[in-house]
């Protein structure tokens, strides 16, 4: 993400940029818009400093897998980001 980003996490929060998702199947067929899934993996945009002993582990760049129904959605500046707990984080890719 090229421009500054005008949220600042708290805590263990952070700020996740989902990947778009996926248009066809690995075998070529088209998904249409109404069965397409929630992506689960995205880029983090935002990281807060963490909590008093449990520094936070992801920076700004790492692509991180997270739960399908984590996070709450906002809409900042027209981008679709997520903020999350660093816990709903499953993995670093």
């Amino acid at each position: 993400m090229a421009k500054k980003l005008n949220i600042t996490p708290l805590h263990d929060r952070v700020v996740v940029k989902p990947a778009p998702a996926e248009e066809k199947t690995a075998g070529g067929i088209i998904i249409p818009d109404t069965a397409k899934e929630k992506p689960q993996r995205g880029t983090v945009v935002a990281a807060g400093p963490g909590k008093k002993d449990e520094p936070v582990t992801v920076k700004v760049g790492d692509t991180v897998l997270y739960g399908k129904y984590a996070g709450t959605e906002l809409n900042v500046e027209g981008d679709e980001l997520l903020i999350m707990r660093e816990s709903d984080i499953l993995a670093i890719v």
